[in-house]
């Protein structure tokens, strides 16, 4: 699934199609009025957390691209998009395997801009207080949180736990107060790191974590599981990545009582000499 940078850079790649009037609009999906676009200008193009957002004069179009949804500006793909705006100047904007619906042209009524990671209007405070508010929450749910992190997605978290040495199954609430605020800080850090290497064609080259089989800092195997209310993929070093609170030990088998002649005495089995 595309993250937040990765929706950035559509949106860089699009900002030319600002001012253009659509002269006609087609797709197979059912969220928009197609007989609608046609005529209306780009007024402005904008990205939240996942969502690409083309706003006209009338509406918008909030366009998420799932797990495998792609775009092509002036070429198309041997299928059939699920939307497909021409313009005035005989240019073309083609979405593919995506969600995409209409919803209101006042952008700023429907999004917090605080709340997206990418954003300049980014705020590490109403974040810290959002994780605050919700301290049984386990750290690997928390960072894919669109609410909180708008724009994170599994590569982000589990490369930013790795960097903070953090476990994913950490609750919010026992993390120690410096710590919290590294999480945040570095959740956004790293999505910048994220731009700048997929700019460069170079992301995964930069992993650490994701996807990877043995701890750089410790080269001991990783751990993978599915962890959390999300499910998602974790990669995680136990040695390195510390868990708070501490995972409890596994319990003491009891001690079975062993009898010799009429005594029964208590005794576990001695070691091998």
């Amino acid at each position: 699934m595309p993250e937040g940078p990765s929706i950035v850079i559509m949106r860089e790649q699009t900002a030319g199609f600002i001012g253009k009037t659509i002269v006609r609009a087609s797709g197979n999906t059912n969220g928009v009025d197609m007989a609608a676009l046609p005529g209306q200008p780009v007024l402005d193009l904008r990205s939240w957390g996942k969502h690409f957002l083309i706003r006209l004069p009338e509406l918008a179009l909030r366009i998420h691209l799932l797990m495998f949804g792609s775009y092509r500006i002036n070429e198309r793909k041997d299928a059939q998009p699920r939307l497909s705006l021409e313009f005035d100047d005989g240019e073309e904007l083609n979405f593919y395997t995506c969600s995409i619906k209409t919803i209101d042209a006042d952008l700023d009524s429907q999004y917090d801009w605080r709340g997206d990671i990418m954003s300049d209007q980014w705020s590490a405070p109403a974040a810290l207080k959002k994780l605050r508010a919700a301290p049984d929450t386990l750290v690997c749910d928390a960072l894919l949180d669109q609410t909180i992190f708008a724009g994170v997605g599994n590569i982000i978290k589990n490369e930013v736990l790795f960097r903070i040495r953090v476990h994913p199954l950490s609750n919010v609430g026992a993390l120690p107060a410096a710590k919290l605020r590294e999480l945040v800080a570095q959740a956004r850090a790293y999505s910048f790191d994220f731009l700048e290497w997929k700019k460069a064609f170079v992301l995964k080259q930069h992993w650490l974590a994701h996807t990877k089989r043995v701890c750089p800092r410790c080269d001991l195997p990783f751990h993978k599981g599915h962890l959390g209310k999300t499910q998602r993929r974790s990669f995680f070093c136990p040695n390195c990545q510390k868990q708070y609170p501490a995972a409890p030990l596994p319990a003491e088998k009891p001690v079975r009582p062993v009898r010799s002649g009429s005594k029964a005495r208590s005794q576990r089995t001695p070691p091998p000499s």
